[in-house]
Formats: structure tokens, sequence, C-alpha cells
């Protein structure tokens, strides 16, 4: 021993044994005792055996240590495996054996792996529920006030972050509705402040700054405040816009009616056609921007204003007018009224100022439908009265035709005229039945009316009833001259010699005849007169005075031979002696 010792003392090592044969050697150059060496050597040995107790004490601690440590990554690891909801895992070794600190190395690698997933599920739990709280800051429309997402670590499960994903989809399908729903608002405010003429910008700002159209469609606000207050101006502004219409369909209508009142132009009137445009239409119809500005409006308003103004000075031209066309419907129909009253009448009226405008024109339109129904119910009457008139004329050239000795000459246009006979002559037969058909439909239109049917300020029936008597009495005239023509033809040899040849009584007779018909003095509504005939005469009243009985003229007793003689125009052949 003490040979080593020299050597590590020459090796220059410094071990126990050299320190101590060091101190023996100080020992015996000082001369120390036994006793004190001893001493000295008890006190070495205690103080190395408190190192070593120190060092045990230290071991024991380490040890205890790497034991809690292990402790508590088992602990963990079971931690961490229940809070992401996995029941084992793969790095986990299954059996725990070797020393501490190689079951601490064991399980080091899965606690790292778990550790990064945690962090990884912490993440994902975090975007999530930070969506869902700016989603629902947005729905109550605090999103600016949004605070930091605590994340609870002891539930990080796949079934906890789908819970949250669900919701996270709910949520953004709600956000989708809202914001299509705001969009969908927002246009239609857009469209109704484009036909009010509303600045659309200052209000959807007034809404919602977000809601303007410089702003992203995503940073647009979908709160509830904000979709209250976008439906309530939706409605507050369609019930201007129902207003507005309303107004401008009342002006438009009085433009039209002072329009057709004062027959204006058409071109005056399509400076204000986007006013009548939409006299009929519904709300929903009118969506021309600028449709209901208040601009259009007022200038509609001034247009009335200078229209009735302008009406008041044009009343009497306007009145006249309406009487004119009262008075041409009432000539068109053969009714007589007096003119000048009527127009007096108007006169005063309107120079009195106790009637309105509006109303005198409403009286006057209300007589011309009046007149235009009475004219329709006169007018199947009227025209067989022309017919009948026009059948007359014809009769009268007939007869002027049949008087004509060169009637059958070769001039120019002989032919044309035979043409014509023969037409009139059809046209002469039917006057008969013409005559009882008007006489028929005139009795029948006094009997609903309870009125005497006048043509030109007399009596239709009174006209019918003297034709016929003159048509009678030219037909007996007619019958007497051919009587006497008949006696003068029979033959008388003592008188030939005389007479020498045969002439025509009733050339000259005829010749002075006078025309049957109501256009017999070249005036189609000149009254018949039977005073110089003494048969019966028209009162001025228009009332039928007989002045002896007549009964209702039996055309059908004329006899063919008469008709066919009067039709003709000829005179039968003399008989042979």
């Amino acid at each position: 021993m003490a040979e080593v010792d020299v050597q590590n003392l020459l090796l220059g090592e410094t071990t126990c044994g050299t320190l101590l044969h060091q101190l023996q050697k100080i020992w015996d150059e000082v001369g120390e005792s036994d006793e004190e060496r001893d001493k000295m050597l008890l006190q070495i040995e205690q103080e190395c055996l408190d190192v070593y107790k120190r060092k045990v004490d230290q071991a024991t601690k380490s040890r205890s240590h790497l034991l809690q440590t292990l402790a508590d990554a088992n602990l963990e690891l079971s931690t961490l495996l229940a809070s992401l909801g996995e029941k084992s895992f793969v790095g986990i070794p299954e059996k725990t054996t070797g020393t501490i600190k190689e079951q601490l190395a064991a399980i080091a690698p899965a606690l790292e792996q778990l550790w990064k997933q945690k962090d990884e599920r912490i993440k994902e739990f975090s975007d999530v529920q930070s969506q869902i709280q700016k989603i629902c800051g947005e729905i109550a429309g605090s999103g600016d006030r949004l605070g930091n997402q605590v994340v609870d670590e002891s539930d990080l499960s796949l079934k906890k972050l789908d819970e949250f994903h669900d919701q996270l989809q709910e949520l953004q399908k709600e956000k989708s509705d809202r914001l299509h729903k705001v969009l969908e608002l927002v246009s239609t405010v857009h469209d109704l402040c484009a036909v009010l003429g509303i600045d659309f910008y200052s209000t959807v700002t007034e809404v919602h700054p977000s809601l303007n159209d410089a702003a992203g469609v995503e940073s647009k606000s979908i709160s509830n405040d904000t979709l209250a207050r976008l439906a309530k101006t939706v409605v507050a502004l369609k019930e201007d816009k129902k207003q507005r219409l309303q107004k401008l369909q009342e002006l438009a209508t009085q433009l039209t009616d002072l329009w057709n009142l004062m027959d204006t132009s058409e071109e005056e009137q399509g400076l204000f056609s986007h006013v009548t445009c939409n006299i009929s239409a519904s709300v929903d119809e009118v969506n021309v921007p600028g449709a209901l500005a208040l601009d259009l409006i007022e200038q509609a308003e001034v247009e009335v204003e200078r229209l009735d103004q302008l009406k008041a000075s044009r009343m009497k031209e306007i009145a006249f007018k309406r009487q004119g066309e009262l008075e041409e419907i009432f000539a068109r129909a053969h009714i007589e009224i007096d003119m000048q009253a009527a127009r007096e009448k108007i006169l005063a009226l309107i120079d009195s100022g106790n009637v309105e405008p509006t109303e005198l024109l409403a009286d006057m339109d209300n007589q011309i439908i009046k007149a235009r129904e009475e004219a329709l119910s006169r007018k199947d009457i009227l025209d067989k009265v022309e017919k009948w008139m026009s059948a007359c004329e014809e009769e009268s050239w007939l007869e002027d035709y049949n008087r004509d000795d060169n009637r059958y000459n070769a001039s120019r246009g002989a032919h044309l005229n035979l043409k014509r006979a023969e037409k009139a002559r059809i046209l002469v037969n039917k006057i008969p039945a013409l005559v009882d058909t008007l006489v028929a439909k005139t009795r029948a239109w006094e009997d609903d009316h309870g009125l005497t049917f006048m043509y030109d300020g007399v009596p239709l029936l009174a006209m019918l009833d003297e034709y016929a008597l003159l048509r009678h009495d030219r037909e007996e005239e007619k019958r007497r001259l051919k009587d006497q023509k008949k006696f003068l033809e029979q033959p008388n040899t003592e008188q030939e010699p005389v007479f020498g040849s045969r002439s025509s009584p009733a050339r000259p007779v005829s010749s002075t005849k006078k025309v049957v018909g109501p256009r017999a003095n070249g005036t189609p509504t000149r009254r018949l007169s039977l005073n110089q005939n003494g048969g019966r005469s028209v009162n001025k009243d228009g009332k039928r005075e007989h002045t002896k009985p007549l009964g209702a003229l039996n055309y059908a007793a004329i006899s063919k031979e008469d008709a066919g003689s009067h039709i003709s125009g000829t005179e039968p052949a003399p008989s042979t002696p």
C-alpha cells in the first residue's frame, strides 16, 4: 500500500493514501503524539463518513425525483390520452422494465408526440372557436369587441372538435342567409331610391356604414339591428313610393282631363308622357329610375296649375266646341234644335259664374252621350228613309226619262240611261213595301219612346202619309187619263178623216205633272204638303190634321196593268176597232 502511495506521489496523483502519507510525514517532523494523531484520524474518518452520508442522501433524493418524474410522466401520458380522447397510443411500451432512466427514456417519445398532437388540437379548437365567436359577434353586432378565446384543454377529443365544426357550419349557413337577406334588402333600397330619386349611399350609410358599396361583401353588417333597420327603411320607402304614385296618378288624371278638355296637341302631351304612362300602374309596376322623383311631381303640379288657369280663359271656346259636336250629332240624326238659344244659354252660364266649368262640361258630355244613344236608336229608320228618298229620286228621274221622246235614239250614253231605267223600275217597284216597313218601324219607335219621330222638324209619319196620298192621287189621275185615252181611241169612222192621226192626251198633262217624293223640290228635308190637293195637312206642332177619313194605302190593290204603265212610263196600246 505504501508502495502504491509512493508511486502515486511520484506520479503526482492525489489520493487519500498519498494525503495520509504526507500527513504522517508532517506529523513525524512536527513530533505529534500518537494520541493527537489518533484523534485527528478519527476526525478525518468522521468527516469522510459525513461526506458519504451526504452523497447517499443526494443519491436518494435524485432517485426519488426520477421516480416522481416517471410517475408524473405516466400520469401526464394518461391525462393526454384522456384529453385527446385516445384510449391507447402506438409509441407507449406495454411493459415498463429496466432502470428508472430507461423507463423514462422509453415513454419520452410518446409524450413528445402527444404534446405535439395536443398543441395541434388546441390550435384547431382555437381556430374553430374563434370563427364561431366572430360570427356570433357579427350576428350580435359586437364584432369589434371580441375577447381572447380560451380553449378548454380538458376535452380535446375529435368528437368535441366535430361538435364545434357542426356549430360553425350552422353559424356559417346562418351568416350566409343573413348576408343574402342584407344584400336583398340593400338591392330593394337601391331600386326604391332610384325610382324615388333619393341618394342611395346616404340612405344605406344611415342604416350602417358597412352597407356602402365601397365595403366588401364579407364585411357588411349582418346583425339583427342592421336587418331590422334595413327592413324598416324598405317599409318607409315603399310607403313613400305608394304615396308619391298616388299623388302622381291624381296629377296625371287631372292632366288627361284638362288635355281632353282643351284638345291639347299630342306633341304637347308628349312632354308629360313620363307622368301619364303610370296613370293606371300598380306600385310594383313602377320601376323606372326617377319615375317618382319629387322634381317630376312638382313639374306635374305646375303644369296642372297652368292648365287650370288656361282653362278658365278658354272655357267659352271649349264649351262651344262641345255644343258644335252635339249639334253635329243632331244634324246627322235629322233632329232639329234651337242652336242659337243653346249657345246663348251657355254664354249666360259661363258669364254668371254660378256653375263650375267642369260641371258644365260634364253636363254637356252627358248630353252628347244621350244624343248619341238617341241617334243610334234612330239609325235603322234613318237608313231606310235614305233608301226611300233615293228611290223617290230614281222615280222622278224615270218619269223625266219616260217623257223624253228621244230616249231610244242611238245617241251617246243612251245605253247607260237604258240600264239605269231598268234598275230604277226595279227600285220603284220596292217603294210601297219600303214605305210600309218605314211606317211600321216608326210607329214601333214612337210606342217605345212615347215621342213623335221627327225628321228635320217634321213628323216622319206625316211625310209618309203625304207621300202615300200624293202617290194615290197620281195613280187615280193616271187611271182617269188612261180611261179617257181608251174612250178617245174607240173606232169612229166619221171622225177619222177629221182627226187624221192619233195623239196622246196624256202628254201635255204629264208634262205639268208634279213629281212625287220627299225630294221633289230638290230639298231632302222639305216637308210635303197636300193642301193644294185638299187631302190632309200638317200643322206647326207636327200633328196630322185630316180633312177626310183615310185608311192605310193598299198598294197591292193597284192593278198590275196600272202599275206596269206607271213604272215603265209607257202608255197601253189602243184596242183594235
